[in-house]
């Protein structure tokens, strides 16, 4: 295991259709783990070149939070911006129609209006780190001129800086052209990133902050086990980690059944448990109840997921590094959704970082070349 782990260390580097450089290195979903690639690839990114964006799993509620808290500490970057990324079924579907794909494609502007509720939300999410936000919206050949202007007012009176309709799956690059000069703005201007809780809040108090200002919660109920647990590790020292929480991504709350923006209800904390590995890795895992399957000693669990219309991106602007003070540094975050779940990723602007990866450049001058010849 040794032997192959020393070769998965490294980032695989890819391409797209166009050409671009594609960095596919790990890949944890944010419901159950921290839902983002790994630090070397994002470094070695951005390290080569201008932008980088980099996927952040499911939502703004999971994969972006885990980023902007867990990731940029130990990472020693910052975002420049978030992308949040929605598209229509997925808006719709938060605002009461059922997972039928006919009834999602027709015009329902009431149950769009509703939806864009688990949207606003999103950024408001995301406008907690002190950055721009950008909406994003995926557009399929069935959607409406009038859909697209509801969802962009909806943004903007939310707090982004705009939304704009992208057409990358049938016009690739070129469907994404205006969104980029959007995205770039947005970095380029930056803002003052922060993080949600300091590392040195009690266990509670992450998980408290964490559920009230990103889910929505009214407050958490802890089951006998986690208190032990919580209990037991801030004794032993283990309660300046950062927080990484398992849940559902089907909705914001703990419960995959409440859609849009749910309000009212409290989070049930099951269990949680420290994961005292690597420095770089090294974070406190509490598990709401109930969650996607979670292996353990004694019994499966289950943890809670959302589908949404937001995942996140986030760019880093040049020389914008800092120590792994535990606090850091990194790019924009996207949010993207099907009528299922969304996605996030992370656009990070070029930081120059020292000893990304050994060769990283020859690999870089071979996939131009190729690019080119």
């Amino acid at each position: 295991m040794t032997v192959l782990l020393k070769d998965a260390i490294k980032p695989n580097l890819m391409q797209t259709l166009e050409g671009n450089a594609a960095l596919i290195h790990a890949g944890p979903f944010a419901n159950i783990a921290q839902g983002n690639n790994s630090i070397i690839a994002d470094k070695v990114a951005m390290k080569l070149a201008d932008y980088v964006v980099t996927e952040s799993g499911f939502a703004a509620d999971l994969g972006a939070e885990k980023f902007m808290d867990i990731i940029c500490r130990y990472g020693g970057f910052a975002p420049s911006a978030v992308v949040i990324t929605c598209t229509m079924r997925a808006l719709k579907m938060h605002g009461g129609l059922p997972m039928d794909p006919e009834l999602l494609k027709a015009e329902n502007n009431v149950a769009l209006e509703k939806g864009c509720e688990n949207l606003a939300k999103q950024i408001e999410n995301m406008k907690f780190f002190g950055i721009p936000v950008v909406v994003t919206i995926n557009r399929f050949a069935f959607d409406r001129e009038t859909e697209i202007e509801i969802v962009r007012q909806a943004a903007v009176a939310a707090g982004a800086e705009d939304a704009v309709p992208i057409n990358v799956h049938a016009l690739g690059g070129d469907g994404g052209q205006e969104a980029a000069e959007v995205i770039k703005a947005a970095a380029d201007r930056g803002g003052t990133f922060r993080f949600l809780y300091p590392l040195e809040a009690s266990i509670k108090e992450k998980i408290e902050i964490i559920a009230t200002k990103i889910y929505g919660a009214d407050g958490v109920d802890y089951l006998p086990e986690a208190e032990a647990k919580i209990k037991l590790f801030t004794d032993q020292g283990l309660d300046k980690l950062p927080l990484c929480m398992a849940k559902t991504h089907l909705s914001l709350s703990h419960d995959p059944a409440l859609k849009g923006r749910p309000r009212g209800f409290r989070v049930p904390i099951r269990d949680i448990r420290p994961a005292t590995g690597a420095a770089t890795s090294t974070r406190c895992w509490a598990r709401c109840a109930p969650c996607p399957a979670w292996p353990s000693a004694r019994r499966r669990s289950t943890s809670t997921s959302i589908p949404r219309p937001a995942a996140s991106r986030a760019c880093s602007k040049e020389g914008r590094t800092s120590k792994p003070q535990r606090p850091g540094r990194r790019g924009p975050a996207k949010t993207g959704a099907a009528a299922r779940a969304s996605c996030g990723r992370a656009a990070a602007r070029a930081v120059p970082v020292a000893g990304a990866v050994s060769g990283a450049d020859r690999a870089m001058a071979l996939f131009r070349d190729r690019r080119n010849g």
